[in-house]
């Protein structure tokens, strides 16, 4: 759903373009974090981003700084890539890096 040749972006961030983490990040906390986190505690799944992430699979966390999570994931990993799953495993969201594009991608499961 997030790779390969089915994996269509909801919104896409031009990389060359002046700051864009910090849009990245603007735009995750528009579009990705109210489907992701919904009312309440703000909790979600995330698989640890880099290497051996699905090893360790499904994390729960809550974000305490929104927003900035994709920067925060990049500043540590050297990539803002990541994929997330609400608490409830009814909706995915994940962040990509396509040649010249950051993707945001945002599913419902069911």
């Amino acid at each position: 759903m997030v790779a390969g040749i089915e994996g269509e972006p909801t919104l896409t961030i031009d990389a060359a373009m002046p700051g864009p983490l910090e849009q990245l990040d603007l735009q995750w906390y528009d579009k990705a974090w109210p489907v992701l986190a919904g009312p309440g505690s703000g909790t979600f799944l995330i698989l640890p981003p880099g290497g051996g992430g699905a090893a360790v699979g499904w994390v729960p966390v809550r974000d305490i700084a929104p927003p900035g999570l994709p920067s925060r994931i990049a500043a540590a990993t050297g990539s803002p890539e990541f994929v997330a799953l609400s608490a409830d495993g009814t909706r995915l969201c994940a962040v990509t890096e396509e040649e010249y594009e950051y993707w945001i991608i945002v599913r419902s499961l069911g």
